[in-house]
């Protein structure tokens, strides 16, 4: 018997023995609940004949007879639902649905009517296994996530691999991934490439292929080759770890329509009791026919039809659901919170660089005074401190091996370090200005991005280099715009010429470039005194996290391999495609509109069956529909959006 007030997502939190130890006992109560079920069912139905078809008269003439047959029916299956609520009033929780079915089917048995008795909670019993199977579906198709999650590493050690736990898996070992098995840990190939399957962590079914130097992450199946990685993370800090982390505790956030229900729930159920009470009772003194068995009924009807199951269940249900058909489309999603939020959404702020462009950046152009080389060897070696997209393209392009220290980032214009006993500075023109070295007023009419470079303090040359906008990103504004999104804005920090080509080229409303991340942060202050802004900002998840975290909702956009995108994001999108922007926006006001479906639902039918039930014109069956029958149409309702199809 499940508990329609214990959301499933609970379990998917329990640690893996827990787990393996509740999962079985509950399998056993489930098997047994089943076979109870099947002998009250076939007790009940033969009841049925007996007394209806074939009518002998030492059943329909004897009283105790016809009470002990459907008594037997009726422990049958009430046994585990009175179990439900005896231990939820050893906690002092005496007004539950389990109380509301107990004390219902009871005052059933005592004004004679005990075929009904038995069929309400026959029904009853039947909806709870079939609410527990939908909810199954929606936790299993969550918890498929979590079977990314890799069992074994083959390490290097003592001239050997040797098979150990990953977690035994210390930073700079180098493991061996066989064809077939999941790579156990972030790190980097050294093999000269490998081929994967990435589906688990990105929704996509297109193997992707890594070349040497390339970072690998852990739960990508290796597809062709035995590899070779050095890995760059312990388990617990690799990214799939923090993502299935994120997973497990999105259902933990709760929307605010949820919390209500849940709050309302328990004042509604003991609120119900003392209505239905009052129905029976207070009659007596304005009714002069009145025949306390005829308002007794009407008091169980009552106390049936307004079981709180549809609603409690459905409605996390629904969430829960908009939970797995995000991460089906390659987005995971922090909480139920934010599937709300991201309903509202009608303003979305992207950065440029890897958000709207493919963030590879190429060297185009090199212009020193320096011997070439060796101006590389210094640029290069600072840069490889860096995780930009531009300082990964200079080190690509170039390999030093000049020693470095003393590095510093300085935010918004580059780098500054000591390279091989000299002082190297590397980022915009800024940089140069603050430490007051000049430099040719021909760069700062370079459109491309530019790396400008000084060595002791003495301007040295500079690097352009260049990005690609993103194959789809222009489709990814028409579904923005298409979807109601009113307003699309870009904040980067790179040149405003740029910056507006792009916005130009890709549709975007409004640019602004040459921000700095305090800039783009006063940007999304200054959208948010509209109250009527819902706001998204889109960016990497590194020099973003505190626009992404002022944001009404922050999204980090291809930020798997990004500790500070899992951090500081509420949205992941685990691809590198701007569309599946409006995918998560669309994911997110389906879920409320069935989320508000369920609740028009339960509560228009529920309040209809009341007031007919209170009238007396409503009877035990019509009860049943109003409560199991519309619980399975909320819960069918709910997992609905798992067969949605957001892909357009």
């Amino acid at each position: 018997m499940s508990n329609c007030k214990c959301c499933s997502s609970e379990e998917v939190n329990e640690n893996h023995h827990d787990e393996h130890s509740h999962n079985h006992d509950h399998e056993h109560n489930h098997d047994n609940n089943k076979l109870f079920l099947i002998i009250s069912l076939f007790l009940f139905f033969a009841g049925i004949i007996i007394q209806y078809v074939i009518k002998p008269t030492w059943f329909v003439d004897q009283q105790m007879v016809r009470l002990a047959w459907f008594l037997v029916s009726y422990i049958f299956v009430a046994y585990p639902v009175w179990g439900e609520t005896f231990k939820l009033a050893k906690k002092f929780d005496f007004f539950n649905e389990f109380s509301l079915m107990g004390i219902a089917t009871l005052g059933a048995f005592l004004i004679g009517e005990y075929p009904e008795g038995v069929a309400v909670m026959l029904f009853y019993t039947i909806g709870e296994m079939f609410q527990e199977a939908a909810v199954n579906k929606a936790r299993n198709n969550v918890k498929a996530l979590l079977d990314v999650r890799p069992e074994i590493a083959h390490v290097f050690r003592d001239d050997k691999f040797i098979t150990i736990k990953p977690s035994e898996v210390e930073i700079d070992e180098i493991i061996q991934v066989k064809v077939g098995e999941k790579v156990s840990l972030d790190g980097i190939l050294l093999s000269e490439k490998g081929s994967f399957n990435t589906s688990a962590l990105t929704g996509e079914s297109k193997p992707s292929t890594y070349k040497r130097g390339d970072l690998v992450l852990s739960g990508m199946l290796n597809l062709e080759n035995v590899i070779e990685i050095k890995t760059t993370k312990k388990f617990e800090d690799s990214s799939i770890s923090k993502i299935l982390k994120m997973v497990q505790e999105a259902s933990s956030r709760k929307a605010p329509t949820e919390l209500f229900i849940r709050k309302f729930a328990k004042i509604y159920t003991p609120i119900i009791f003392f209505l239905a009470l009052a129905l029976v009772t207070i009659p007596y003194f304005f009714v002069d026919d009145y025949v306390f068995s005829d308002w007794l009924y009407r008091g169980l009807v009552f106390l049936v039809v307004s079981c709180p199951c549809a609603l409690v269940i459905s409605i996390p249900l629904g969430y829960f659901g908009g939970i797995g058909a995000a991460s089906r489309n390659g987005i995971l999603v922090k909480g139920s919170n934010f599937l709300d939020l991201l309903a509202r959404i009608n303003t979305v702020v992207m950065d440029k660089t890897g958000t709207l462009t493919e963030g590879v950046f190429q060297v185009q152009k090199i212009e020193t005074n320096y011997n070439q080389d060796d101006f590389l060897n210094y640029v290069a070696a600072l840069e490889s401190k860096s995780t930009h997209p531009i300082a990964k393209a200079i080190v690509n392009y170039h390999h030093s091996d000049f020693p470095v220290s003393d590095v510093e980032e300085i935010s918004g214009k580059g780098l500054k370090g000591i390279v091989n006993s000299k002082i190297v500075l590397a980022g915009n023109s800024k940089l140069l200005d603050q430490y007051s070295i000049s430099y040719p007023d021909k760069i700062n009419n370079v459109v491309e991005s530019i790396v400008v470079v000084a060595i002791d303090n003495q301007f040295a040359g500079y690097i352009i280099v260049a990005d690609r906008i993103k194959s789809d990103a222009q489709e990814a504004i028409r579904k923005m715009m298409n979807i109601g999104v009113t307003e699309t804005i870009i904040l980067s920090g790179d040149k405003d010429v740029i910056t507006q080509k792009v916005a130009k080229e890709v549709g975007v409303n409004l640019a602004y470039g040459e921000l700095l991340p305090e800039g783009k942060v006063n940007k999304v202050e200054e959208l948010k005194k509209d109250i009527h802004k819902k706001i998204a900002f889109v960016g990497d998840g590194v020099n973003d996290a505190p626009v992404l975290a002022l944001a009404d909702v922050g999204i980090a956009m291809g930020g798997l391999g990004s500790d500070a995108a899992i951090e500081t994001a509420d949205v992941v999108i685990q691809t590198d495609q701007p569309s599946k922007i409006a995918t998560a926006i669309k994911i997110g006001r389906e879920t409320k509109k069935i989320v508000i479906q369920n609740i028009i639902l339960a509560m228009g039918i529920k309040a209809i069956v009341l007031l007919l039930g209170a009238e007396g014109i409503a009877n035990m069956w019509e009860a049943v529909f109003a409560d199991v029958g519309v619980a399975l149409l909320a819960i069918l309702n709910a997992v609905r959006i798992q067969r949605m199809n957001f892909k357009n």
